[in-house]
């Protein structure tokens, strides 16, 4: 098994979910992120959403992205980088899970009410109010981290 960094595992992992597993020999995991990103990707149009949406064709986004399938897309994206991100760990890290469990959340969420969600009056649509919500839910995380963490040092 190679060893790659924790920065190096996550922003592998964010270019394509399965990259940092495959980096470090852990190939049918790997292969089956990937396998399973492209799957959902096709199927949910993400990337022609991308596209409109970095265009600022946000009304086109909404109208090509499929929400049955990109429902699934934040699950398997933060998962991805949960597992590179344990895997590059020396040690296990208690509740390191947390942020990413709670990015996932609130990515989700975000996805939910992309359609019709407006922030200072400016509709940002299925791709870029998904990654608004990303921020809270990953801190949420970190906070619950860390107060779990003081927790449970103190009654140690």
């Amino acid at each position: 098994m190679n060893k790659i960094t924790k920065l190096e595992a996550v922003l592998w992992s964010i270019a394509l979910p399965g990259f940092s597993q495959l980096l470090y020999g852990s190939f049918f995991k790997g292969i089956l992120f990937v396998v399973l990103e492209v799957i959902i990707n096709l199927n949910s149009n993400f990337n022609l959403a991308i596209l409109y949406s970095f265009q600022w064709e946000i009304e086109k986004a909404l109208e090509v992205t499929d929400f049955q399938w990109l429902m699934f897309y934040p699950c398997l994206y933060m998962m991805a980088l949960w597992d590179a991100y344990k895997a590059a760990c020396e040690e296990e890290e208690k509740f390191s899970y947390l942020p990413f469990v709670f990015g996932a959340y609130f990515v989700t969420v975000g996805l939910i009410y992309s359609p019709t969600f407006k922030f200072f009056g400016v509709f940002f649509g299925p791709v870029f109010t998904p990654m608004m919500f990303l921020i809270p839910g990953i801190s949420i995380g970190f906070l619950i981290k860390f107060l779990l963490l003081k927790y449970s040092n103190q009654k140690q």
